[in-house]
């Protein structure tokens, strides 16, 4: 279908939108009329320019306050139009939202309000135009889709159609399978948005919370799939109001929309996802090699060491970690990708401090899951790679860290070794702290190019703000990611950490404080006082241990972290019962630690 956005997603001035949206692939645009008004450029030029970059202009928005009003007031509102009429001309658009009335002066008089559209509907037509009203969620007597419909329809005029808005409809929770009773042919724009689930006034959350479909927690497919059987033929277009979006990167937030309507379409037409993996083939750590030690007191053994890069595999059971010493993902025994990280959380961001560069995960067919990647806007990244040497693909997750699709033929480039029996049986999840402006897109990416599942957004409390966490996993369980946004104060702390299964934490945790006491996170005597209220059947050994626990309707949960070593640490997990979580609510006092620790 024909994909539109329009200019108020992205941030920049009106030309820099129209460039990055081209850039991104769309087919058109809809004017925001600020973003109009504050070009320099006339509207011939602006016309000019968009047909340049093989964008059409698909809407001119929006024009507020006209119907069931005063009729001094119309008079006013007609020279109004007029005027919008004869830009729109010149901007070579040809057709204008028209938001329902929102002022005190308006009228709850639905035959009144269809006679004023009406006839702004025929001097639209005198010039080409037609009008899409839209009912907004806050509007003074017009904020159901359906109200809008019933005006439009008792208007009976051919310029004169509607505007189905996703967040208006869905934040109201509105049933939007009415939408199938209106003709398609009358449904004149179709905008989407998606938006988390929020309790607040809705004018506060549709200006400041709209992201990507994808993003949040509406049913934004199910809405256009309800457009599609009333028979809508128009394009998909965005509307996002979004206040991270509005001072991020202006290309980065276009492409993002666009990767937002490719899956958007996949599900719509059920495409099969050939990328969702079956679990961790290894998680790899870039540094100085102050993370061997670390490695061997949690019972890790060095299997291998790669033929032609400085990088080292360390196994204990089903779990294997590379340690790459350039302390970059540049010599990266996968064939990291050689510039691509620059400025992200990977690479030369590390300053020196080990850093997790890369998860690789296994993939039933690679090569399909890397197509599915590219078709989301998500390009293999280059690297190098020796003759006769596998061919590993990665492409780039939104903070840096590169994505590799795995088969069993990676490990041959670090020769033949046996199983290494332990403690340890597989990696659990891995948590990427993202960069503030990054955290809907990395939502998007996780689910979209690999096919995770989002679970509820959370908000932690840390000592000096708030952390912003979302876990992702496979169907299965197999691949758990947890996304994190943490700024606090003036320093962007982006704590990494892989999370690793066992059978025994508790046998794990006497050895680990019998033979390495500072390895360990110190957790506070007042954590077990409330845990011990809190739930009177908890082994005190634990405190003694410094195992954290957790529970919840389908099992337990005991961790324990080690310290942090630049900005990576380990947490050792038991899942017991079918135990779905994370210890989210021992998160605030891990924190706390570390910020301590920190400073």
């Amino acid at each position: 279908m024909r994909k539109s956005i329009a200019t108020v997603s992205v941030s920049g001035t009106l030309i820099e939108k129209l460039e990055a949206i081209a850039a991104a692939g769309f087919d058109g645009v809809e004017i925001f009329e600020n973003d109009l008004l504050t070009c320099p450029l006339p509207p011939e030029e602006i016309r000019a320019r968009a047909a340049d970059l093989g964008l059409g202009i698909d809407l001119y928005q929006p024009f507020r306050d006209f119907e069931a009003v005063p009729a001094d007031r119309l008079e006013r509102n007609l020279r109004r139009a007029g005027h919008k009429f004869r830009v729109m001309e010149r901007l070579g658009a040809d057709l204008l939202l028209v938001c329902s009335n929102v002022s005190p002066q308006a009228a709850g008089d639905d035959e009144l309000a269809a006679a004023q559209l009406r006839l702004l509907a025929e001097r639209a037509a005198e010039h080409g135009i037609r009008i899409a009203y839209e009912a907004l969620a806050w509007g003074r007597h017009v904020n159901e889709y359906l109200h809008a419909w019933r005006i439009v329809h008792m208007a009976d005029h051919p310029n004169l159609g509607t505007c189905l808005d996703s967040f208006h409809i869905l934040s109201r929770g509105s049933d939007p399978i009415g939408i199938e009773a209106i003709p398609g042919e009358k449904v004149f724009f179709l905008q989407l948005a998606d938006a988390p689930l929020l309790a607040m006034d809705v004018l506060q959350w549709s200006r400041h919370y709209r992201c990507f479909p994808g993003q949040g927690g509406f049913d934004v497919a199910g809405l256009v799939r309800h457009a599609l059987n009333a028979g809508y033929a128009g394009p998909l277009s965005l509307e996002v109001f979004n206040d991270h979006f509005r001072q991020a990167e202006t290309g980065r937030t276009a492409r993002d929309g666009m990767r937002s309507l490719i899956a958007l379409e996949d599900t719509l037409y059920g495409a099969a996802h050939p990328a969702v993996p079956t679990g961790f083939a290894f998680a790899e750590l870039a540094g100085p090699g102050s993370l061997s030690g670390v490695l061997s007191a949690l019972g890790f053994a060095r299997t291998g060491t790669h033929a032609t890069k400085p990088v080292e595999l360390w196994e204990q059971g089903g779990a294997r970690l590379l340690l790459n010493a350039t302390g970059s993902a540049t010599g990266s025994a996968t064939g990291s990708a050689t510039g691509s990280a620059t400025g992200s959380a990977t690479g030369s961001a590390t300053g020196g401090d080990p850093a997790l560069v890369a998860i690789g995960l296994d993939s039933p067919d690679p090569g399909a899951a890397v197509k599915h990647a590219e078709s989301l806007l998500s390009p293999v990244l280059p690297r190098e790679r020796a003759p006769r040497e596998a061919r590993l693909d990665a492409v780039a997750a939104p903070d840096g860290t590169q994505i590799f699709f795995c088969d069993t033929a990676w490990l041959d480039g670090f020769g033949p070794s046996g199983p290494v029996p332990g403690e340890i049986t597989r990696i659990d999840h891995v948590a990427l702290t993202q960069p503030w402006h990054q955290f809907d897109e990395a939502e998007l990416f996780y689910r979209s190019v690999l096919g995770l599942s989002p679970q509820e957004s959370l908000e932690v409390p840390d000592p000096y703000g708030l952390l912003r966490s979302k876990a992702m996993a496979d169907p299965g369980g197999r691949v758990r990611m947890v996304i994190n946004l943490a700024q606090v104060g003036t320093e962007d702390l982006r704590w990494q950490h892989v999370a690793l299964a066992c059978d025994d934490i508790v046998a794990i945790a006497r050895r680990l404080r019998a033979e390495h006491p500072d390895l360990l996170l110190p957790i506070p005597a007042n954590y077990y006082d409330d845990l011990e209220a809190r739930h009177d059947d908890v082994d005190p050994e634990l405190r003694e241990l410094g195992v954290l626990y957790d529970r919840d309707e389908h099992g337990e949960f005991l961790h324990l972290y080690t310290v942090t070593v630049g900005r990576v640490f380990f947490e050792i997990v038991q899942r017991t019962a079918g135990y779905q979580g994370y210890g989210a609510a021992n998160a605030p006092v891990r924190l706390a630690i570390q910020h301590a620790g920190h400073h």
